[in-house]
Parts: C-alpha cells; sequence; structure tokens
C-alpha cells in the first residue's frame, strides 16, 4: 500500500465519520476538541492516524466504515502501519 492510498483511506474514513453525528461527536469527545479546534488539529499529519486509530478502537465503528467504502477491514490497519510513526492525541 502506498502512502497515497493509506491517505485516501483515512480520509476516507474522517468523512465518514463527519457524516455521522454519534461519530464525530464521539471523536470530538476522545479528541477533547470542539469543532474550531478539531479544524485545527485536521491540519496536523498525525490526525489521519488519529483518525483509523478511532475507527479501530471498535468492531462496529471499523466494520461500517468498511462496509461503506467496500473495502477490507485488514486495509484499514494496513493504512494505520503506513501512516504510523506518530502519537494518536
Amino acid at each position: 500500500m502506498t502512502k497515497n492510498e493509506a491517505r485516501d483511506i483515512a480520509l476516507a474514513g474522517f468523512n465518514h465519520i463527519a457524516g455521522d453525528t454519534e461519530l464525530i461527536s464521539a471523536l470530538l469527545y476522545q479528541a477533547g476538541a470542539d469543532a474550531a479546534a478539531l479544524r485545527e488539529m485536521a491540519a496536523r499529519p498525525e490526525f489521519l492516524v488519529f483518525v483509523l486509530d478511532f475507527l479501530m478502537e471498535s468492531d462496529e465503528r471499523l466494520l461500517g466504515f468498511t462496509a461503506a467504502e467496500g473495502l477490507a477491514p485488514q486495509r484499514v490497519q494496513m493504512a494505520r502501519g503506513v501512516l504510523g510513526g506518530f502519537d494518536s492525541f
């Protein structure tokens, strides 16, 4: 998997989260941020790792995302490995 493919998966993950009121609320809570702070965080490279970690924390989240995107769940884990090297928030 290339870094671009991994980024695309993470961005799709964020779009999936942003489109679901419960998920975005949970992400904001976990990040300890409001919408304005989330926009600032999204500009940082480690944000994509945070998104993937958030999705992988819960089988329900992960499987909901991968089903919606037509991805194998392992692809999310692979993307996390490619984008790794940053600590989560």
